[in-house]
Formats: structure tokens, sequence, C-alpha cells
């Protein structure tokens, strides 16, 4: 078997007594990595190991312990037990409303994020709004990307630099991300917003802010 030096910590042969559950795990990877639009060279640099690892590994040439398993299925934001599992259904997932990433609350309002990390072409996310709830108490940008902004539900202020739209349910609005811009919840009911952006402006740092599955939580903040 040919190890990668660099990697040596990290690769280890595939036990003939695992084989039955470890024979998969390499060509799932690689459908997941390639179904995902992730080279081999950006997973390699996000668990810290090399390209010609990853595809050995991918071509069962090599094993990898337990860890580096656990750093793949993080950068593929899957489970360990996702790499194993041989399924009918692909590897499309659905995010339930109670799994959604939430951002700390504050402002009387909730931001969950409904893209599946990692993130590439676009990012959404969700904003529900307590009566008078607001993204903060100043305007803010991020990149200068494209965003779209839809009202979902209730009645929402959306300032953008010096103009200002009242927005009903059903509206929608688009504006670069180097515009500041600060929603305020203005109707007598709670309301509900989707932030769509392209391309993806958060990094690691921010993405990072959400804490996984707790989006049934009540409450809010974008």
């Amino acid at each position: 078997m040919k190890v990668d030096p660099a990697t040596s910590p990290d690769v280890a042969a595939l036990p003939a007594a695992d084989a039955d559950k470890t024979k998969h795990v390499g060509g799932r990877i690689k459908a997941i990595r390639t179904a995902r639009r992730i080279s081999l060279r950006q997973l390699a640099d996000m668990i810290g190991t090399t390209a010609s690892f990853i595809s050995q590994l991918e071509r069962n040439l090599s094993g990898a312990s337990a860890s580096t398993l656990m750093r793949i299925a993080a950068a593929l934001d899957l489970g360990i037990n996702d790499l194993f599992e041989q399924t009918d259904g692909g590897f499309h997932k659905v995010l339930t409303r109670a799994d959604r990433p939430l951002l700390p609350i504050s402002h009387g309002c909730r931001k969950t994020l409904l893209s599946r990390r990692p993130i590439h072409e676009f990012e959404v996310y969700s904003g529900d709004f307590d009566v008078g709830g607001s993204t903060g108490n100043d305007a803010y940008t991020h990149g200068g990307k494209h965003e779209m902004f839809v009202v979902l539900k209730g009645t929402v202020e959306l300032t953008l630099a010096d103009e200002r739209f009242t927005m009903n349910e059903g509206d929608s609005i688009e504006y670069a991300t180097s515009t500041p811009h600060r929603t305020v919840n203005i109707g007598k009911t709670p309301a509900q917003v989707l932030w769509i952006i392209a391309p993806p402006t958060s990094g690691a740092a921010e993405l990072n802010q959400y804490t996984p599955g707790q989006g049934s939580q009540p409450g809010g903040q974008k």
C-alpha cells in the first residue's frame, strides 16, 4: 500500500474484519465530494491533508483513521455514520426546521441558516421577527455581492442607505450587500423573511456562530 508520508499519522490499512463495512467509504466520499463540486485539493485543504491521500482513500488504496474520517464528514457537512450508509436516497438531505442552525438571538429577531455547509454558489437565511424586532440598531454591510430579500409573512421596513421601504407578505427586493441595510418589524404580528445571497459572503468565522440543530427554539435574530 502506498502511504503519503505527509499524512501517515492519519492513514490506516483497511482491516480485513471491517472490509464489508468500509469497502464503500472511499466511493461514497468521492460521490458526495463531486456532487458538491469540491475538488480533491479543496477537501484536502479543509481537513489538513493532501490531495494524493484523498485520491488514494477514494480508490480504496488506503484506509483512514477514525479522526480523519470525522474531519472528512465534518467538511462535507455529514455525520460520520453518513459515510458508511448505503441508501437509495442519494446524497440530498432534508434540513428540517428543527435542525436549522441558529444564530444567538438578539433584538427580537431569530436568524437561522438554511444552506448546508460547505456553502458554494449561494447562501440562504431565514429571519423570524417579534413585533418591533430588528436586525440591530444600525445598518450593516457584508462584502459586495448580490442579495435578494423576501418577506414571507408580516410587514417590515427595510432601510437601504437613505431609502426606506415598507414591505408586506410576498414582496421582494434586490440590492448589493455593500449597501447599508437594516430590517425592522413594523407590523402588529410576527414577521418572517428570507435573505438569499450570491455568491456567499459569510466565512467560517461567521458560520461557526450558528448553533447546529437549534432552529426550533422560540425567539429570534438575523
